[in-house]
């Protein structure tokens, strides 16, 4: 029975060395394509937390204080992220005129606004967070010493792509 179970062995073992290894597709610039990132209702409840631990890494790091999620500031976020799809543009600005200032202030937000962080991509939130810090600009934001609060979203349209939103305030 053990000689059996050892010969099944080896032979899945075999069978799986025969599997041809996943293909990246590579771009003309050398750098691999982007994979869609699929969010599904399993991680959906995961990323945000992920992001905040994250974002308090990098805080930590410096020196600087953790944030908490806010719910007020994560309205805020789902509104724009979904607002930047239907306008098909990444930018701070909604399709009704508002600005990141308005709109943390129609969910009742009484904090300071420090900045809001935007993506249109197909990469994960890690990658996307990973982005924002190698810009002075972006980076500043997520770093800000008089920051205490977070709010982060996101909206996945069928082609995969995602915008982000990630709004910070003090």
């Amino acid at each position: 029975m053990k000689a059996l179970s050892v010969v099944a062995l080896c032979a899945a073992v075999a069978v799986a060395a025969c599997a041809p290894a996943p293909q990246i597709r590579v771009g003309s610039d050398g750098r691999p394509l982007p994979q869609v990132y699929r969010i599904s209702a399993a991680q959906s409840d995961q990323i945000p937390f992920r992001m905040l631990d994250s974002v308090n890494a990098l805080r930590q790091a410096q020196g600087g204080s953790p944030l908490q999620l806010n719910a007020q500031l994560n309205a805020a976020a789902a509104t724009h992220a979904r607002d930047m799809s239907v306008q098909n543009r990444p930018w701070h600005f909604g399709s009704d005129g508002s600005s990141p200032l308005d709109r943390v202030q129609r969910v009742g937000y009484a904090g300071r606004l420090s900045g809001e962080l935007i993506s249109e991509t197909f990469e994960t939130e890690l990658e996307t967070l990973s982005a924002w810090m190698a810009k002075p600009d972006t980076r500043a934001v997520l770093l800000d010493p008089q920051a205490r609060e977070m709010g982060f979203a996101w909206f996945q349209e069928e082609s995969g792509k995602i915008w982000w939103t990630l709004v910070v305030g003090g």
